[in-house]
């Protein structure tokens, strides 16, 4: 009799015990999962999807630009604890804040090639030391994006075959090619880096067969010029009967001033620097410069096309600063050397001020 009233007491006591848990857990669960908490997140990332994005696509500024990037980018992905991650916009704003790294590392070169301009070996080495990791940063930040942007419209770049994703909208169609661009870019920072953020290089070959999913003529080249980047990287990924990668840099140079977006300027840029090319480096930096006059830039991505001049302005820098020992002055930007040219030059006639 004892026995059995002792049996029915743990029993009794046991029941309790696991009524208390599950209370315990069901109040735990309701303090992570606050509704206000909840709505709060989605609100925000709705508001970002439909306002804070296009605001910022537009913006000319791109420094600022990647200042809301870093500052805000965690403050919008800690919601994603609460509701579903906002991949879109998330793409775009660590987009933002490896922009802001990686114009530190900017900053670093320029200090390493004047250092090296001077002979100055021990500020060389630092500065180049500070080039490095801050290329890792911004390598591991857009390979973060391009993740994000992947996910965003649930497609898998490696998958046999290729299927395209939906892509609603103009904003979806910009977000995915910023993505694309972005892992390329990723790979050339590793690459800088000395391959201290470890991207996979099968971002490449991924990015070049994704390409084919957006308009070439209505994205002003860039899809093909980040496929012929990929071919210059990976000969092997170059399609037969496909023209030379720098046939279509150019065409798409070209295509891209039409539209008022000159990516594919930054890209051959980038290109001629990796492959040893000055005399497509200058030809990317003199028609930048070139179009300056006579392109209508399209202002809802003006950003974009900011983000491409700057790549532009560094590349020139760079030469300047490794040649001359200091940046592209604002009157040669578009020259490779400070030697005007004296043939039809206009001169001032200073009688006429007298």
């Amino acid at each position: 009799m004892i026995s059995s009233l002792a049996r029915l007491g743990q029993r009794l006591l046991a029941a309790r015990l696991k009524a208390f848990s599950l209370a315990a857990v069901a109040l735990l669960a309701g303090c992570s999962a606050n509704p206000i908490y909840t709505t709060t997140g989605v609100v925000l990332s709705n508001y970002s999807e439909g306002e804070a994005t296009p605001y910022v696509l537009q913006m000319s500024d791109p420094q600022m630009a990647c200042a809301l990037g870093e500052g805000v980018d965690p403050l919008l992905y800690s919601f994603s604890r609460v509701t579903q991650a906002p991949d879109s916009t998330g793409s775009l704003l660590m987009l933002l804040a490896g922009n802001c790294a990686e114009y530190e590392a900017w900053e670093a070169q320029l200090a390493y090639l004047r250092a090296d301009y001077e002979g100055n070996v021990e500020a060389a080495k630092d500065a180049r030391e500070v080039a490095k990791r801050m290329n890792a940063l911004t390598a591991k930040r857009r390979y973060a994006s391009f993740l994000r942007a992947m996910a965003a419209y649930e497609f898998d770049p490696s998958a046999e075959p290729l299927e395209c994703p939906f892509l609603f909208n103009e904003q979806d169609e910009i977000t995915f090619l910023l993505g694309l661009l972005t892992g390329m870019q990723a790979i050339v920072n590793d690459a800088n880096s000395g391959a201290m953020a470890g991207v996979p290089k099968s971002i490449a070959p991924q990015a070049e067969r994704a390409a084919t999913c957006l308009d070439n003529e209505k994205w002003g080249g860039t899809p093909n010029a980040i496929r012929a980047l990929v071919w210059l990287l990976l000969p092997d990924t170059r399609p037969a009967l496909s023209p030379d990668p720098w046939q279509v840099l150019e065409h798409s140079r070209e295509l891209a001033v039409e539209k008022g977006i000159r990516v594919p300027h930054a890209l051959q840029a980038v290109a001629a620097e990796t492959f040893g090319r000055p005399d497509k480096l200058e030809e990317a930096i003199a028609s930048f410069v070139e179009a300056n006059a006579t392109v209508d830039v399209w202002d809802d991505y003006r950003l974009v096309d900011e983000v491409a001049a700057g790549v532009v302005r560094f590349s020139s820098d760079k030469h300047w600063t490794a040649s001359y020992g200091h940046r592209t002055p604002q009157t040669f930007f578009g020259k490779m050397s400070p030697d005007r040219g004296t043939e039809n030059v206009e001169t001032m006639n200073l009688d006429d001020l007298l």
